[in-house]
């Protein structure tokens, strides 16, 4: 089987690797991929926003599916393309995925679905006056989020009225998320443990993959800005088969049900952010795609044929037994480049690659190639993550950061709390 795997992170470096297990197998090739995908197949360089040539590429590789892994490519209709080609791929249309581009989208499918998830007000732009004037008479947190699209980090917990008035001006009035945050959602803040769950999905019906934990905030003990995720840790003890059929059940079939009323059946991943309160699972929000960093925690423990699971999903017919879980651990840390979130410079050389043990790897993101060497070229640059084939977060903890130690490059920054929720 010749397959393409849309994008450039870690996240397509994992599905790569995870990939390139399978017998099924003939060819791979990356559009355009990175440093460490070129090790794992063919990287080619082509602009995935120009939807007419990657198309053409694909026919004439005789590609047999496509799996697209950013959002923005999904949201613009790049698997709506290839179907009108013929050309199979795993990822939902631009219809379903709203479900992420339009925050308030995914509300009204949730709401219409019966799905537990926060109570919320919608603002646009042209309500700033409205918008501060309600935030002055609301309890305390309370989350404002930008209805559209924005890298992971269009969501603010404000914890004063003034802190909430500075947010509305700054997404409104500066524009920091353009024509995403012409509309915002305050929401109530929801107290308990984030979670992510993935689920493959083929329009109807649908498996859940072992549930991971992202660290969305730069600094430790969840300070400071959003991210596109600075860490995660799979799998995660306080998701019990209870609460997984409760989210199964609850959230996931009523979701994928109403978009199909809505003539959005969703074929790809269905990623759900979700937190545990002590009245249950609620959800967060909803992705399109495999989340980054989760995918390069949550692919490493799973055992059997990834590629076939999402070939049969993209054919709409699922096969559950594809993979399971392997009873192993992964834990992975995000290398950034100083600065990040904001402002932050490139170009610096990464030194400390060949010196990695067995059970480590490590998934590039924000690199580059330049004559044998490998440079800065991102936010988040590397995904550190230990591979333990047993459950001990602890040891894989551990792992991660004594392989983080061999790793260097000029104002490395990385989180040193990632999976201690699970710890404790």
């Amino acid at each position: 089987m010749k397959v393409a795997i849309i994008g450039s992170g870690g996240r397509e470096h994992a599905l790569s690797l995870k990939i390139k297990e399978s017998p099924l197998l003939t060819q791979l090739f990356i559009i355009p991929g990175n440093p460490g995908t070129k090790f794992l197949g063919q990287n080619v360089h082509i602009d995935y926003s120009d939807h007419t040539s990657v198309v053409k590429f694909c026919k004439e590789k005789n590609i047999d599916l496509v799996i697209i892994g950013p959002e923005q490519p999904l949201v613009d209709g790049l698997a709506n393309s290839l179907r009108e080609n013929q050309i199979l791929v795993f990822g939902p249309s631009k219809e379903a995925a709203q479900i992420e581009s339009s925050k308030s989208f995914a509300k009204k499918i949730m709401k219409e679905g019966g799905v537990p998830t926060a109570s919320y007000f919608p603002f646009n732009s042209k309500m700033l006056g409205p918008a501060k004037e309600f935030i002055r008479k609301k309890k305390y947190p309370c989350v404002i989020k930008a209805d559209g699209l924005a890298a992971g980090k269009g969501v603010f917990v404000c914890y004063a009225p003034e802190e909430a008035e500075n947010v509305l001006s700054l997404i409104f009035s500066d524009k920091i998320f353009g024509k995403s945050g012409d509309k915002v959602l305050v929401e109530e803040f929801l107290v308990g443990e984030e979670v992510s769950v993935f689920a493959i999905c083929d329009g109807k019906d649908f498996i859940c993959l072992p549930a991971s934990q992202d660290h969305k905030r730069i600094g430790d003990n969840d300070t400071g800005k959003n991210t596109g995720g600075m860490g995660a840790y799979a799998p995660v003890p306080i998701v019990t088969p209870r609460i997984f059929e409760e989210i199964k059940n609850r959230v996931l079939y009523p979701v994928l049900k109403t978009l199909d009323e809505y003539n959005a059946n969703f074929v790809g991943c269905l990623y759900a952010g979700l937190i545990i309160t002590e009245e249950g699972p609620k959800v967060i929000e909803f992705n399109c795609r495999f989340g980054d960093p989760e995918t390069q925690v949550v692919l490493p423990i799973l055992k059997g044929d990834f590629l076939e699971l999402l070939h049969s999903a993209a054919k709409g017919n699922l096969i559950k037994g594809s993979v399971e879980y392997n009873g192993g651990s992964s834990v992975c840390v995000v290398a950034a480049s100083g600065g990040y979130p904001d402002s932050y410079q490139k170009g610096y050389e990464i030194t400390g690659l060949d010196e990695l043990s067995a059970d480590v790897i490590v998934y590039h993101a924000g690199t580059k190639e330049e004559n044998g060497k490998i440079f800065t070229n991102g936010g988040r640059v590397l995904g550190v993550t230990s591979v333990l084939h047993d459950f001990n977060l602890m040891l894989a903890k551990d792992k991660a950061y004594l392989a983080l130690e061999n790793i260097k490059f000029k104002d490395m920054y990385f989180r040193k709390d990632i999976a201690d929720k699970a710890l404790k």
